[in-house]
């Protein structure tokens, strides 16, 4: 296989200091700003950051942080993980890319998507009514705003553009790298394979080999469409330390706590620990030494025949010490592992099957 691509994501979790008081978001922000420059001095390809808007995620707006690292980073790729383009407008979302994009020298991407939450859609006048309609007409706009040429476009969710113009450009062929983030859903694979642009699975509960009916699919759409195969990534939640033992103690109880939040809102059973402990033995969760992280990432990424992972260091309010800690141990130790098994097994010549 080519060379994988291997990133970190944060959805920018509000953190908590050692006495657990929460540090609040301007200074959960400023964490996660210099988490990305660890990043990108541990060699990883790609820190991508999610946007939500609510009281336990301090990241609103993903580029504006991006920004931040694009003058303070070297190497790295900067990405949106994902970026809520229903309730936002393509055309300034793209534009805020392109400067991203100009301040890094070609480093930035996005990744698109729906939203897992909803709140952003009554913050900006959006009705939940129009979900598909909204994100469908948007991505459309958003494919021709690629080819940085002049746009003709026209919905009914937004004014139309008659030969317009968007700046910045680019300095480059093909526009901002664009990703699809996909939950699941069989048609958000057949419309991605159709737009002939990569797809993002989030995998984040249950077994990962589930999904590959999902990468299955979207290879065979893009073939019936006549269209170009693209790549396909997961991003999963995860945590590491120098053991096993460390690594589950240290996260399970932020883990328990997210968990029940979001259970509470979405009617989710109460996480146990056997249940925690059974995602990170065979489910989406990476948690233990790197080696046992490292492990689990190329059964997973041959299972699935993946071309990219990204992996979350973040799930509910921890020490900023445990993510800096995590990040580093995956750039410096756990992605040399990965890297050095997936090329062991091609010389070996084992397939994605076994």
């Amino acid at each position: 296989m080519d060379r994988i691509t291997l990133g970190v994501d944060t959805f920018g979790d509000v953190m908590v200091d050692e006495k657990g008081r929460t540090l609040g978001e301007a200074a959960s922000l400023r964490h996660v700003l210099e988490e990305g420059i660890i990043a990108d001095q541990t060699g990883l390809d790609v820190f991508a950051v999610g946007e939500h808007h609510r009281d336990d995620y301090a990241i609103s707006a993903p580029e504006t942080l991006l920004a931040g690292l694009a003058t303070r980073t070297q190497d790295i790729h900067l990405s949106s993980a994902v970026t809520v383009l229903s309730s936002d407008d393509p055309v300034r979302v793209y534009q805020r890319f392109a400067t991203v994009d100009a301040l890094s020298e070609g480093r930035a991407e996005v990744i698109l998507g729906r939203g897992s939450f909803t709140e952003s859609f009554p913050l900006f006048g959006y009705s939940l009514e129009d979900y598909e309609v909204l994100f469908e007409e948007k991505l459309g706009m958003w494919i021709e705003l690629m080819k940085e040429q002049p746009v003709t476009w026209s919905g009914s969710t937004r004014p139309g553009l008659q030969d317009a113009q968007v700046h910045p450009r680019t300095d480059h062929e093909g526009g901002i790298p664009t990703w699809i983030g996909v939950g699941g859903s069989p048609q958000s694979v057949v419309r991605t394979a159709a737009h002939g642009l990569p797809l993002m699975l989030a995998i984040i509960g249950g077994e990962p080999q589930r999904f590959a009916p999902y990468v299955d699919l979207f290879h065979r759409a893009a073939d019936q469409l006549g269209v170009p195969r693209q790549q396909v990534g997961m991003h999963s939640h995860g945590h590491i330390a120098a053991t096993d033992e460390q690594a589950l103690e240290e996260y399970w109880p932020a883990y328990r706590a997210h968990n029940a939040r979001l259970g509470a809102e979405r009617g989710w059973p109460a996480m146990t620990e056997e249940h925690f402990l059974q995602e990170v033995e065979h489910g989406a969760l990476y948690v233990g030494s790197p080696r046992t992280v490292a492990e689990k990432m190329v059964r997973n990424i041959r299972a699935l025949d993946v071309q990219r992972f990204d992996f979350i260091y973040t799930a509910g309010q921890s020490l900023p010490s445990l993510r800096r800690q995590s990040v580093e141990l995956y750039g410096s130790q756990v992605v040399p592992m990965v890297r050095e098994m997936l090329a062991e097994s091609e010389r070996s010549g084992e397939d994605g099957a076994a």
